[in-house]
């Protein structure tokens, strides 16, 4: 890396660097050696941290096209794809996904393929790969697999690890074990295991620095002490039945047609999303101070029985006086039902 910029050392040259936009990182590859060794070094990336340059970007995967995940840079309000996951699970789904490590980690899952002869499910059900996406080197890396095959589990990121806990390993079978990741060290320990097992999907959220694992359509909620390494069952009679999203510390639902502000057990009306009613599979994800919607699709009706899948990106901004909806870029690539979601700083 030396020479960066004729005239500075190196260590400012890279400081120079480290704040042009991570999208136009490529194109600055193209302009010598020197800059491609600079741009895919990990002295860069710390460097982006050190002046502050570090972007907040959104990755998502969507059921079409298959195994292909995009990034969104917000400030820009533009998509950028990234090389297809290489892994021989046809239309990988109900993985787990989170950003740690200063990578993209894409976690167990199954196959969402469909045999066009038969309309078979394609066989495998629950796997234990991970794999991650690391912005450096811009490639895929397979790493130690999970103690435990599973698919529809929860998955969190707290502290530099990854917590995954419940889910299924066939179509049948729901799970109770959980275990933690430690990246630095690239193994998969168990920890103790949930209380109680429920047929039905189940996914995780970090809410006041805390790992829920939330039931599908159930009202208990188990909460992992991560010192103590201990689950607790909450009763959360009160909690609206919907997809959720954490905005600066604080849970929203959307139910019945509106986003709701939880706050303890009370829930306070935000903002109508009555357009939504007919629009599913889609993910809902806080950043900074909005709520993205992205994805899914428009499920049939009474009058139509089509399905359309979407690439359409809805912003809710929380932090104005009133709460408004706008459109971001669509999709450049992705369309349909989100498969994964999840915040990712480089």
């Amino acid at each position: 890396m030396s020479g960066l910029i004729e005239g500075l050392p190196d260590a400012v040259a890279l400081r120079c660097l480290a704040r042009v936009p991570f999208h136009l990182h490529p194109t600055l590859e193209l302009v010598s050696r020197s800059w491609k060794a600079a741009i895919r070094s990990p002295e860069l990336f710390k460097a982006r941290q050190e002046v502050g340059s570090a972007e907040d970007l959104l990755c998502v995967c969507a059921f079409d096209p298959e195994n292909l995940w995009q990034l969104y840079d917000p400030l820009r309000d533009l998509w950028i794809t990234l090389p297809v996951l290489p892994s021989k699970i046809r239309h990988l789904s109900h993985f787990g996904t989170v950003s740690t490590a200063g990578k993209l980690f894409v976690i167990g899952g199954g196959s969402d393929a469909v045999d066009p002869q038969t309309g078979d499910q394609d066989g495998s059900f629950a796997t234990n790969e991970v794999w991650s996406y690391d912005p450096v080197t811009r490639q895929w890396a397979s790493h130690a697999s999970m103690l435990v095959p599973r698919a529809m589990f929860a998955c969190c990121a707290l502290n530099g690890k990854i917590v995954v806990a419940g889910g299924f390993t066939s179509c049948r079978k729901s799970i109770s074990q959980a275990e933690m990741y430690d990246p630095d060290k690239d193994l998969w320990v168990q920890i103790p295991d949930l209380h109680r097992t429920h047929n039905s999907a189940c996914s995780g959220m970090v809410i006041e620095g805390k790992v829920h694992v939330l039931h599908k359509g159930l009202s208990t909620v188990q909460v992992l002490d991560h010192v103590a390494l201990e689950w607790t069952v909450k009763d959360y009679s009160g909690l609206p039945q919907g997809p959720m999203a954490v905005v600066q510390g604080s849970l929203y639902v959307m139910s019945q047609s509106f986003i709701w502000k939880l706050d303890g057990n009370e829930r306070k009306s935000t903002v109508s999303a009555h357009e939504f009613r007919r629009r599913i599979g889609f993910a809902m994800i806080g950043l900074r101070d909005e709520i993205y919607v992205i994805g899914g699709v428009i499920g049939p009706d009474r009058w139509n029985w089509d399905i359309k899948p979407l690439s359409d990106v809805d912003v809710l901004t929380i932090g104005s006086e009133r709460p408004a909806w706008r459109q971001a870029a669509p999709m450049s690539r992705c369309r349909g039902t989100i498969l994964g979601c999840a915040l990712f700083r480089v």
